[in-house]
């Protein structure tokens, strides 16, 4: 049975973090002046990349005590019930932030500071600032802990080979079968040399690389966050289509990446999807992994049960058909990353970049996609489609002429530590993102 998950908001804990971070701020001009770098260059909010932090006062200690965090082996404190940062009981006081790459960032800040951890290794950091309170910036790259692990150098070395092959493995196969197959061999190789959470991290650098082909949106927005240095360190998720025949190879292929199951959604018995929420706990990374579901199956465990193929495909099942898989040729539906909503909607309107109307405005979530980037799509596929009678020959021919949204990128906030989703926004805008749907609303316009 799986565990019923109610996030819950935890405004004290949130309160706790903030107010530790603005005393911080005082007693640390580079945080400061890094505060508002990333604000004003990228939208960027300085809670939302704080990796850990390491305090050995007792009395403020007590007081993240107080607000929810409780300590676990060697003088890890956490705070499971939302988005925290761990801290570590030990001195000096430190705010870790993360980053894609240390060399990286200290290139883009013309900082020149000592480097911990062999390049390409599990873990690195540096101090960047030496203030009242220090500041640290952290590349993390599947490690757990949060000191500098000794790696030989033929782990390392085998790690840069698992890199290359995710990023230019095969996506395009006779058979959707034979791409998983292919897929979940490089998948038990890397885990087998360098284990789950180091190759999940590498998995998931190649997905986003090879999202970013597909979505000139995020490659604009990583320019902007690559400008100050941090990459992509404040992703909330990554979001995956797959069909109903493969769903569960798929999923199969996620937990041998260290994923667990969270939360399973359902729109309710007319919408027609699931997804299936799926979080790695060592290095934080959450996936949304959407699925087709007939009315009767909203009891059903989709992630692992055989779905047998419905009459008539819905969203995720028509887009697998006409792009191909997620995991495989499609890539990413869209990468959701964490932003001052409002920053964010301004600076990418100074791009020439439109979002479509926001999906969730609560105060603690907010979400909302840009209106998508385009693709040609196969012919063939579109012919299949419209034989099956999935689609009508106005919608046929509307997709070989126009093509297809491929992807998005989507700008979430999240504040009191929030860490569910809205279904129903979910739902409202899966419908618009149907390609059946925006073809139909563009032949209204049209008319």
């Amino acid at each position: 049975m799986q565990k019923d998950y109610r996030w819950e908001r935890q405004p004290e804990a949130a309160a706790a973090l903030s107010g530790w971070l603005a005393d911080a701020c005082t007693r640390s001009p580079a945080l400061t002046a890094l505060h508002s770098r990333l604000l004003e260059a990228a939208g960027v909010r300085l809670h939302d990349i704080v990796d850990h932090i390491d305090i050995s006062n007792s009395a403020e200690l007590e007081q993240f005590s107080a607000a929810g965090w409780s300590v676990e082996a060697d003088n890890v404190w956490k705070n499971m019930s939302g988005l925290f940062p761990a801290i570590v009981a030990r001195g000096p006081e430190t705010v870790w932030l993360r980053v894609e790459a240390v060399e990286d960032f200290l290139a883009a800040n013309n900082i020149s500071a000592t480097i911990e951890g062999d390049l390409h290794g599990p873990l690195r950091r540096a101090i960047i600032a030496d203030d009242a309170v220090r500041v640290g910036v952290l590349e993390r790259n599947g490690h757990a802990g949060y000191d500098v692990p000794a790696v030989a150098a033929a782990a390392i070395r085998s790690a840069r080979l698992h890199l290359q092959a995710f990023k230019a493995r095969r996506r395009q196969f006779d058979t959707v079968a034979q791409g998983l197959m292919h897929t979940e061999a490089l998948v038990d190789a890397a885990v087998a040399d360098i284990g789950p959470n180091w190759a999940c991290d590498l998995w998931l650098r190649a997905e986003r690389d090879f999202w970013m082909t597909r979505c000139p949106t995020g490659r604009v927005q990583k320019a902007r966050q690559d400008a100050i240095g941090i990459g992509w360190c404040n992703i909330d998720h990554h979001t995956y289509d797959g069909s109903r025949a493969h769903y569960r190879h798929s999923i199969r292929i996620f937990e041998k990446l260290g994923y667990e199951r969270r939360e399973m959604l359902y729109a309710g018995e007319l919408a027609g999807w699931g997804s299936q929420v799926l979080e790695q706990p060592v290095i934080g990374s959450t996936i949304f992994a959407d699925v087709d579901l007939a009315p009767h199956e909203l009891t059903v465990d989709f992630a692992h049960e055989i779905l047998p193929e419905l009459p008539k495909h819905r969203r995720a099942g028509l887009l697998t058909e006409l792009l191909g898989e997620s995991i495989l040729e499609a890539g990413l539906n869209h990468v959701a990353a964490l932003y001052d909503h409002v920053l964010l909607h301004g600076q990418l309107e100074q791009q020439n970049i439109s979002m479509m109307a926001p999906f969730t405005d609560w105060p603690h979530l907010y979400q909302a996609l840009t209106e998508g980037d385009w693709c040609a799509v196969d012919p063939a596929r579109v012919d299949r489609l419209e034989a099956g009678g999935h689609i009508g020959a106005d919608e046929a021919e509307r997709l070989r002429l126009e093509g297809s949204i491929v992807t998005h990128l989507e700008n979430i906030e999240r504040n009191d530590g929030y860490k569910g989703f809205n279904r129903e926004g979910i739902d409202s805008v899966l419908r618009k993102l149907d390609p059946r749907a925006y073809l139909a609303n563009a032949s209204d316009a049209g008319s």
